[in-house]
């Protein structure tokens, strides 16, 4: 008698069902599938240098509301999601010798910790004779319908948006399963709780926080559905996408985004049926428009490997010099720069696992121009504390604000990119209402006055209840340089 056909799915940064190509295609193709994700220790390990772990407690618990909400929804529909903690490559090897699979079939990834393992899995299933089977489904436009190889991937920005805008299709949605018919007989595992993920503090909340964010594939098309259709909020998103307070000024997409629970096509074509019911307009396009941004990202990452996460960047600039103070550093990472747009928005991702768009070019730049310091060390803050940390979009927009990447945006040949933080600060926080939304020790300061609050007079200090040097930080550099350069 023939082994029935089964094919174990090994869920990944696609924690959905909408529009997942490759769970599709193993319902579609399979009398039984095996769900299954794997807690891969070495995601949870302490970085030794800066004395952080590589996913933070608030990824950690995001992945874990994820997880949660995709093996109910496989229990909605018959099945459930089998949950290991181990090494991947070693624990889907066996499970899929065990059920007699002829296939694994899952996401393809495109950075290099993601693909070794692919790599690892692929040579255990070989003295199998069980196939690995990828499937691309992280990019609104699908890698085989682009107009250009990706060796020949436009370096700038535009040329690429400008060709697959004009060449290319974004490809209908694969259906939901509607059912999912799994092999009997395996024991599905707990979800592990953050202390078995290592964590030995509590999971804090903090009330200022811009948006509560919870984890899941119901949520974030809760959010999409928010955002879109009862609130009408895309109507001004181009208008509000510099803000820094609030959840209304972007659209927050991009922690489901991150972890695969909300799929870029559903995003695009519900868009789409938005500008067909309510009709469309600069800020309709312009959320598409950070989509293709997006593709861009992990384009770049696919195209040049693990120089993306080289101090010498995609450029492999090696003449470039940089400094290594780990006292310079902490006083970046804990907000302590007396520098106020940079101190708020460090405090924001301290407290929360989240900062706007905005702040982290600011701070970002900070890092690397005003303080000289290695930006693979910002982006390892930044991968362990963001919510919505995504290795493709994090270490891409680190190497071009360091000058290490090919500039999407066309800025001159080498140079890194600069931001005067005080026209910053001016433009995009001009009554300093997010500044002191999380410095509060600047209440009393006013708007005019606090994103210079190092030059008040002693008088004015005591005045406004702000001590420089004692209640707030003396600057690590000298504000007034962004004045003279406005």
């Amino acid at each position: 008698m023939s082994s029935p056909n089964r094919i174990l799915y090994w869920f990944r940064s696609d924690l959905r069902l909408h529009d997942n190509p490759a769970l599709t295609a193993a319902c579609t193709e399979a009398a039984e599938v095996l769900p299954v994700y794997v807690f891969d220790p070495a995601q949870f390990r302490e970085l030794p240098k800066l004395g952080l772990k590589k996913t933070g407690i608030f990824r950690a618990n995001f992945l874990l509301e994820s997880v949660a909400d995709l093996r109910q929804s496989l229990r909605a529909r018959g099945a459930d999601l089998i949950i290991r903690v181990g090494d991947p490559a070693q624990i889907l090897a066996d499970m899929a010798e065990e059920i007699n699979a002829r296939a694994v079939y899952a996401s393809k990834e495109v950075t290099s910790e993601e693909t070794d393992v692919e790599s690892a899995l692929s040579k255990r299933l070989k003295p199998l004779n069980i196939d690995i089977e990828l499937f691309w489904s992280s990019t609104l436009y699908h890698i085989r319908d682009l107009p250009f190889g990706i060796a020949k991937l436009p370096d700038v920005f535009t040329q690429f948006r400008t060709r697959v805008e004009k060449e290319a299709q974004v490809r209908e949605l694969d259906p939901t399963p509607d059912q999912v018919v799994m092999p009997t007989g395996i024991k599905a595992g707990d979800l592990p709780t953050l202390e078995q993920l290592g964590f030995t503090e509590t999971l804090q909340t903090d009330n200022r926080a811009a948006i509560s964010f919870k984890g899941g594939e119901s949520v974030a098309l809760a959010r999409l559905e928010h955002y879109l259709w009862t609130s009408d909020l895309i109507r001004t998103y181009k208008a509000t996408r510099n803000g820094m307070l609030g959840e209304a000024y972007s659209s927050k997409f991009s922690a489901w985004l991150a972890h695969g629970c909300l799929s870029p096509r559903f995003i695009y074509h519900e868009i789409k049926r938005y500008e067909q019911d309510r009709g469309g307009n600069e800020s309709t396009y312009w959320l598409i428009f950070e989509l293709i941004w997006r593709d861009f990202f992990r384009f770049v990452a696919l195209r040049f490997g693990s120089r993306l996460f080289k101090p010498s960047g995609i450029k492999h600039a090696l003449k470039k010099q940089w400094n290594h103070d780990p006292d310079l550093f902490q006083r970046w990472a804990r907000g302590e720069t007396g520098i106020p747009l940079i101190d708020a928005n460090m405090r924001e991702l301290n407290a929360t696992g989240f900062m706007s768009n905005r702040g982290r070019q600011n701070v970002a730049s900070f890092l690397v121009n005003d303080l000289g310091l290695n930006w693979t060390w910002g982006a390892a803050y930044f991968e362990s504390l963001l919510i919505d940390y995504d290795p493709c979009s994090n270490w891409g927009n680190w190497n071009y604000v360091a000058g290490v990447g090919n500039d999407p945006r066309e800025a001159p040949n080498g140079q890194p990119r600069y931001f005067n933080i005080y026209s910053q600060a001016t433009r995009y926080d001009e009554q300093g209402l997010y500044v002191k939304h999380w410095l509060p020790e600047l209440a009393n300061v006013p708007g005019d006055k606090v994103h210079l609050v190092s030059e008040l007079t002693q008088q004015q200090q005591a005045e406004f209840g702000v001590g420089i040097g004692d209640t707030y930080p003396i600057p690590m550099v000298d504000p007034i340089k962004w004045q003279k350069n406005r």
